[in-house]
C-alpha cells in the first residue's frame, strides 16, 4: 500500500492557516474594543450662573460608549423638574491624512428650577458604557438672587425669544420702556483701591447690560489711564456671563482686562472713556389670539465711568541704589570667567528675578576696573502677567576685555527693592569676583607700560628736510577754477536756502502734512490686515482694519480721533464734496468692524475679505474725490 506524502504535509498547512486568521482577527477585534474603552470619557456640563426662580440645565456627556443606568443626582436648594432626561446622540467621522477614525457623543440633560441663591455642588453621576462603570466629578454652579421687585417665573419672556444667558428683568427687554443709565453702563473694577508707587493694581472694564442682544458697539473715546504704566491682556468681549450688582442681574462681557502701574502718587482717577452702540428691545405683536414679538433697534451712547485710586508715595529716605523696582524680588550676577586672556572678552550678568515692576526696572551698574574696555551694556526682560501682576526677568549684560595681565576685582553689586506687603525696603547684594589675568595671544602690557606709552606718544617728533612746499605766488583769484567753485558754492548755496524756505513752510502746514500722508498711513495698515486675514486672525484683522479707518479719517478730515463719530464723519465728509455713497460706505465698514470685534459671531473668511476690499475701494474713492480742506 502506498502512501501519498504530499497529502500528508497539504492538510495540516490549510488547519493551520485558518488558525492562524481567526487569532488575527480576534486580536484585531480586542485591539478595537481597548481603543473604544479607551477612548471613553463621561463628563458633566454645569450651567453658568443662574438667577433664582428660573430654569436650568445639567447635562452629562458621554463619549465613545453606550450609557444606560443614569439617575437624575439631587441637587439642594433646586428641584428637578422632570425625572427623565433629554437624549441626544452625535457623531462625527474624521479622515486626516488617509486614515479614519469617529467617535460619538450621548448627552443626558436634566431640567431644574432654582430655589434660593447660594452655591450648590452637583453630586457625581454613574454610567454603565460597555460593561464598564464611569463616573464623574463634582461640579459648582451660583444661584444669583433676583432682581429687587423682580416678578418670579418670567424666564420665558415673548415666547422663547430670548436665549441664555438671560436675566429676569422682562420690563427692560419692552421697546416701550425707555432705556436707563442702570440698564446698561460700563464699570472700571479695581483689585485694590489703596496703592503704593510702582505697585500692580489689576484693572478691569466690564459691560454691564440688561439687553441680550446688542448689534453694534463702537468706542468713541478710549480709556485713559494718566499717571500709569499699562500692561495689557488678551481679552474676547462676549456676552457670557451674570453678575449680580447692586441689587439687579446683568448679563456682563470683559473689554479689558490690564494690569497698571502708578508712576507718581496721589489721588489718580481712571476713565472708562464713551460708547457708542445699539441695543434689541422687543415690540409685543398681536396676531389674533397669539402674541409675539419683534425686535426693535435703539442706539444707546454710553458716558464716561470714573474709578479713582489713592496712591501713597514711597517712604523715605530711599536707599542709595534704589532704582525704582517695587515688589519681591531675588538678585544675582553670574561671570562667565575668572581666567580670562588679554584681549578675549568675557561677560558679566545682573539678573532680577520676581513679580512686580519687573519689566520697568533698571538694575544697579557693577564698578569695573579701568583695566577693562567695556561695550555698552544690553539689557533685556521677559515678563509675562501672571494673576494680578507682572512675573518675570530683568537680565543686564556687560561684555569686558581685560587689557592688561593681573589681578583684579570686581566689587559685589546692591540692589534695593521697597516691599509693599512688608512696607519697607529690601537690600540683596550679588556675588563679587576676582579675576586673574592671563596673557593672550596678542601683545599686552601692564598698566605702569600704558601710562609711559601714552606719555611717548604725546609729542611727536620734528620731521626735517624738504617738505615739497609750493612756490608759486600767483593770486588764486585770477585763476579760473576760482571762479568755477565760487559760482558752484552760490548755486548750492541757493538751492539749500531755498530747500529750507520749502521745508519751513511744509513743517508749517501741519494740516497739509497729515492730510497728505493719510494716504500712505492707512495702505501701510491695511497691508498689516491684510496679513492678518491670510493668516486666519480675525481679531488682529478687524482692530487693524479699523485703526487704518479711523486714522484715515482723522487725518484727512483733521479731526481728533477722540471727536470722531458718525454724525460729524458724514456731516464733514458731505461739507467736503465727498459722495453720499462713500460716506454710507465708511460708516458701513466702520459697524461691521465693531460688531464682528464686540459680538460673539464668527466672521467667514469670504465676509472678512469683503470688507477688506470695500475698505480699499471705499479710501480709493476718497482720495479720488479729492477732499477739500476746511
Amino acid at each position: 500500500m502506498s502512501i501519498d506524502k504530499r497529502m500528508i504535509i497539504k492538510q495540516p498547512a490549510t488547519k493551520r492557516s485558518g488558525i492562524t486568521r481567526l487569532r488575527g482577527a480576534l486580536l484585531l477585534l480586542m485591539i478595537a474594543v481597548a481603543a473604544q474603552m479607551w477612548g471613553q470619557t463621561f463628563q458633566v456640563i454645569p450651567p453658568r450662573n443662574v438667577i433664582a426662580g428660573n430654569t436650568f440645565y445639567v447635562t452629562y456627556r458621554l463619549t465613545n460608549g453606550e450609557g444606560s443606568g443614569i439617575t437624575a443626582p439631587r441637587i439642594n436648594g433646586c428641584k428637578l423638574l422632570s425625572p427623565r432626561p433629554g437624549v441626544s446622540t452625535m457623531q462625527s467621522v474624521q479622515i486626516i491624512n488617509g486614515q479614519q477614525s469617529s467617535s460619538t457623543t450621548e448627552d443626558y440633560t436634566y431640567t431644574y428650577r432654582a430655589e434660593k441663591e447660594g452655591t450648590y455642588t452637583i453630586p457625581a453621576a454613574e454610567i454603565m458604557a460597555n460593561g464598564k462603570k464611569l463616573t464623574t466629578r463634582q461640579a459648582t454652579f451660583k444661584v444669583l438672587p433676583p432682581d429687587k421687585n423682580a416678578a418670579q417665573n418670567q424666564q420665558g419672556g415673548y415666547g422663547g425669544y430670548r436665549s441664555m444667558p438671560q436675566v429676569d428683568d422682562i420690563d427692560s427687554q419692552d421697546s416701550s420702556t425707555k432705556i436707563s443709565k442702570n440698564d446698561i453702563f460700563v464699570r472700571v473694577i479695581l483689585n485694590k483701591s489703596h496703592a503704593y508707587e510702582g505697585e500692580a493694581i489689576e484693572c478691569t472694564l466690564k459691560l454691564y447690560t440688561k439687553f441680550e442682544r446688542i448689534n453694534s458697539f463702537m468706542v468713541t473715546s478710549p480709556p485713559t489711564f494718566d499717571g500709569f504704566l499699562i500692561d495689557e491682556l488678551d481679552t474676547q468681549a462676549s456676552l457670557n456671563e451674570i453678575e449680580h450688582y447692586n441689587g439687579q442681574n446683568y448679563i456682563t462681557a470683559v473689554l479689558k482686562r490690564c494690569i497698571i502701574f502708578p508712576q507718581k502718587s496721589g489721588k489718580l482717577t481712571i476713565n472708562s472713556g464713551k460708547y457708542n452702540l445699539s441695543v434689541v428691545q422687543l415690540e409685543r405683536v398681536s396676531n389674533g389670539f397669539f402674541i409675539s414679538a419683534r425686535p426693535i433697534e435703539k442706539e444707546v451712547n454710553l458716558q464716561p465711568f470714573t474709578q479713582t485710586v489713592n496712591i501713597t508715595p514711597l517712604p523715605d529716605p530711599k536707599p542709595a541704589d534704589f532704582t525704582g523696582a517695587v515688589g519681591q524680588y531675588k538678585f544675582e550676577s553670574d561671570l562667565s570667567t575668572t581666567t580670562p586672556r588679554t584681549g578675549e572678552a568675557l561677560s558679566l550678568r545682573l539678573i532680577a528675578t520676581g513679580t512686580g515692576n519687573i519689566k520697568y526696572i533698571t538694575l544697579p551698574k557693577p564698578q569695573i576696573p579701568s583695566e577693562f574696555e567695556q561695550y555698552t551694556p544690553k539689557t533685556e526682560s521677559n515678563a509675562r502677567i501672571a494673576g494680578n501682576t507682572l512675573t518675570g526677568t530683568t537680565t543686564t549684560e556687560y561684555t569686558l576685555v581685560p587689557q592688561s595681565v593681573g589681578q583684579f576685582k570686581i566689587p559685589a553689586v546692591t540692589f534695593s527693592y521697597f516691599d509693599p506687603a512688608k512696607k519697607s525696603y529690601v537690600t540683596l547684594t550679588s556675588q563679587g569676583y576676582e579675576l586673574n589675568v592671563a596673557k593672550g595671544s596678542g601683545t599686552t602690557m601692564s598698566a605702569e607700560q600704558r601710562d609711559i606709552e601714552a606719555k611717548n606718544t604725546d609729542i611727536l617728533h620734528i620731521k626735517t628736510g624738504d617738505k615739497g612746499v609750493s612756490k608759486d605766488h600767483t593770486p588764486m583769484i585770477t585763476k579760473w577754477i576760482y571762479w568755477c567753485v565760487y559760482i558752484l558754492l552760490l548755486v548750492v548755496a541757493i538751492g539749500v536756502i531755498a530747500a529750507y524756505r520749502r521745508h519751513v513752510r511744509l513743517d508749517a502746514d501741519v494740516v497739509g502734512r497729515r492730510t497728505t500722508r493719510a494716504n500712505k498711513v492707512a495702505r501701510k495698515r491695511l497691508k498689516a490686515a491684510a496679513a492678518f486675514m491670510k493668516g486666519g486672525n480675525s481679531d488682529r484683522f478687524y482692530e487693524e482694519l479699523l485703526k487704518a479707518m479711523w486714522g484715515y479719517l482723522s487725518d484727512k478730515l483733521n479731526i481728533p480721533s477722540s471727536q470722531l463719530n458718525r454724525e460729524n464723519i458724514v456731516a464733514t465728509l458731505g461739507e467736503r464734496g465727498v459722495a453720499e455713497s462713500t460716506c454710507n460706505n465708511v460708516i458701513d465698514i466702520l459697524d461691521d468692524c465693531e460688531m464682528a470685534r464686540y459680538t460673539p459671531d464668527a466672521s467667514s473668511e469670504l465676509r472678512i475679505d469683503a470688507i477688506y476690499n470695500k475698505a480699499c475701494e471705499t479710501i480709493d474713492a476718497m482720495e479720488k474725490s479729492k477732499i477739500k480742506r476746511a
